[in-house]
């Protein structure tokens, strides 16, 4: 099922659909991918002296209840960072805990590890592991530069900085880059935008962006509007 309110895109030869949540749901699989949820961020910035609402774990896996809803996924595979760091499971109050128990045993549930959380200390029954491939696109928690496969990530937190009724506000965005092959054949690398409650957010046109996608014939920033996927250029290669 795809959304009624947003229009798939191709990407890889694959049909998409990125939603206002910043998930991406991937319809032939039935897959939601999201990235950097970075749960009990709060908790982790209360021990370090910074108090913050306790409730963004909640916030974010209601979210992704919410999508699951909307899209009819039967799959849930994370980007990585998905706990702000490795302990952060073991301090999910018993609500959220209960959340995600109940998540993880409804849906076909992957986790992929990112730098935050390389040794994760729970994983609710749901598979673990460091990168996974799927129908020939890899995914991975951060872009790997060089890489000439498609690949889909997550890390950077992109944000698009745009022009709102007079206003400037920045979006969580995606960012795809395309290199063109002498071969006719085109390689299509995406950065997702981060998922979590907490999570801030990097300039989508920023140097580390552009390095991770390269080499890279094109890279645009892309997020959706009114039903639409606009893309805004970031990158255009001189050869």
């Amino acid at each position: 099922m795809v959304p009624v309110s947003f229009a798939p895109f191709g990407f890889t030869g694959e049909e998409f659909v990125l939603l206002k949540s910043n998930a991406l749901y991937w319809p032939q699989e039935r897959a939601l991918l999201v990235a950097d949820l970075h749960l009990e961020k709060g908790s982790w910035y209360a021990a370090h002296g910074q108090m913050l609402p306790p409730y963004d774990s909640r916030e974010t896996l209601e979210r992704i209840a919410d999508a699951v809803k909307a899209t009819g996924a039967r799959r849930v595979i994370t980007l990585g960072d998905n706990f702000h760091d490795d302990a952060g499971a073991s301090r999910l109050d018993p609500y959220a805990a209960g959340m995600l128990e109940a998540l993880t045993r409804a849906l076909d549930w992957v986790w992929i590890t990112g730098n935050h959380d390389e040794q994760m200390q729970r994983k609710f029954g749901a598979e673990l592991v460091a990168e996974l491939e799927v129908n020939g696109i890899i995914l991975r928690h951060e872009a790997k530069r060089g890489e000439t496969r498609a690949e889909l990530s997550g890390h950077f937190h992109p944000k698009m900085r745009v022009a709102v009724r007079g206003r400037h506000i920045a979006r969580p965005c995606a960012v795809i880059s395309r290199r063109d092959g002498a071969d006719a054949m085109a390689t299509e690398r995406m950065i997702l935008p981060a998922f979590g409650a907490y999570t801030g957010g990097m300039d989508a046109g920023s140097p580390a962006i552009l390095r991770a996608l390269q080499p890279a014939s094109t890279i645009d920033a892309v997020l959706p509007a009114k039903g639409k996927l606009v893309r805004f250029p970031l990158y255009r290669s001189a050869a």
